[in-house]
């Protein structure tokens, strides 16, 4: 079997990785980075993907050894490390689904041109579709269509970033003078950003437990396949992420246009402005490109915290029966969508409330998270040789140290400014 056929067969973890970060990180943050900061935002988005690579790769690297989840290794680590995570997971349950919910309809009315209809009712309508596609499809179904998925997704941005980049920018760079990025609203603009770019570092586990799920129908690849496969997923997610920043960049920095906070109108301007910018007939691309990315990211990010959430309660609760059932995965996935539908609807579909929140709580989590899963692929649990290098237990060390101090600059700002 060649390199390219072996690669193939392993794409999976890595691919839904890459599906489920494209997301608000993406569509909707890098957008906004270029479109008003400009080429500046490079730097952090270049930067956050740097530095929290290792917390991403610790969770395949662990698992590929030690057949164990992430989580699993939280609990040999300590009873208080699970429950840390365990806090931070169901923290997330009422907020990452409902803001990923939130931009999806949003695109969704502005697509297809509906009318009449609320935010909540087409969030509705959307966990009813993801939820039967989850218990029906199950992860196989989820790995054959993200395949299609994301090659479409990437094309379509690939076109879109060409088109934008071939008919230059709006008005000239040099003839705006960018906000400083370097007061409060810069500062928490950056904490967004950096807090979900790639996605947020509590989903290191979310590639493991996929990485076990596909390991059920699929032959086990090595340490040195997985790592590959996933470093592909990886280096999709920050490519495209700079193609979001670029479009944003050409076609609204320095016209003085803010994005708005309400889905529908956020999801309208995502649409219209490159269609103004580059003519109505790239409508098709942009509109597979945006639709795509948010509908896939819902997805695969409904099916990890249902996965992750079940691995929680099984190993704090551990019973004679496993909780990984059929009717246990039907019943997470329903009660997330049911969960979550609330709090749109307790938000009124303010998508920039819920997205400041969910990433807030990421960014300052990242580096306690970063250092648990060091811990997890330093223990006992892997052997010395399967350790990571020291290269990357610098980059980790640089990490933790970078988004520490990071937070700690936020909480000054907001206690003494």
């Amino acid at each position: 079997m060649t390199r390219l056929k072996i690669l193939f067969r392993n794409l999976g973890p890595g691919l839904l990785f890459a599906s489920m970060a494209i997301g608000t990180s993406h569509l909707v943050l890098s957008t906004k980075a270029g479109a008003q900061y400009g080429w500046l935002m490079i730097i952090p988005i270049v930067l956050a993907n740097i530095l929290k690579y290792p917390f991403f790769e610790f969770g395949v690297r662990y698992t590929s050894v030690t057949n164990k989840t992430l989580i699993e290794g939280y609990l040999n680590r300590g009873k208080g490390y699970l429950w840390f995570y365990a806090i931070i997971t169901l923290f997330s349950t009422f907020t990452i689904l409902a803001a990923l919910y939130t931009v999806t309809a949003g695109l969704f009315i502005n697509l297809f041109k509906v009318t009449g209809v609320s935010i909540g009712s087409v969030s509705l309508w959307l966990f009813v579709l993801i939820s039967i596609l989850l218990i029906v499809g199950k992860y196989r179904f989820l790995e054959i269509s993200l395949k299609f998925v994301v090659s479409i997704l990437f094309v379509a941005l690939l076109v879109t970033t060409a088109l934008v980049l071939f008919q230059g920018p709006v008005i000239p760079v040099d003839d705006f003078e960018a906000p400083s990025v370097f007061n409060e609203a810069g500062i928490l603009f950056l904490i967004g950003l950096m807090g979900w770019m790639p996605t947020t570092v509590e989903a290191s586990s979310w590639v493991s437990l996929w990485s076990i799920e596909k390991w059920k129908t699929k032959k086990k690849p090595t340490l040195k396949e997985s790592l590959q496969e996933f470093r592909i997923g990886y280096f999709i997610t920050g490519l495209l992420a700079i193609f979001f920043m670029l479009i944003g960049l050409f076609t609204l920095y320095g016209t003085n246009t803010q994005l708005s906070n309400n889905a529908v109108s956020f999801a309208d301007q995502v649409v219209t402005l490159f269609t103004t910018h580059i003519g109505s007939w790239a409508y098709i691309f942009i509109a597979i490109s945006a639709f795509a990315t948010m509908f896939s990211t819902c997805m695969t990010a409904h099916d990890a915290i249902g996965r992750v959430s079940l691995d929680i309660i099984d190993l704090l609760f551990p019973s004679n029966t496993t909780r990984q059932t059929k009717f246990n995965f039907a019943l997470i996935v329903v009660l997330l969508a049911l969960i979550n539908y609330l709090v749109i609807a307790l938000f009124s579909a303010n998508m920039g409330n819920l997205v400041a929140l969910a990433t807030f709580v990421s960014f300052v989590v990242a580096p306690i998270i970063g250092y648990m899963n060091l811990k997890n692929v330093m223990s006992e649990d892997v052997p010395v040789s399967y350790r990571p290098k020291t290269n990357l237990r610098i980059l980790t060390y640089l990490g933790i140290v970078f988004l520490s101090l990071f937070s700690i600059y936020y909480f000054w700002i907001v206690i003494f400014k």
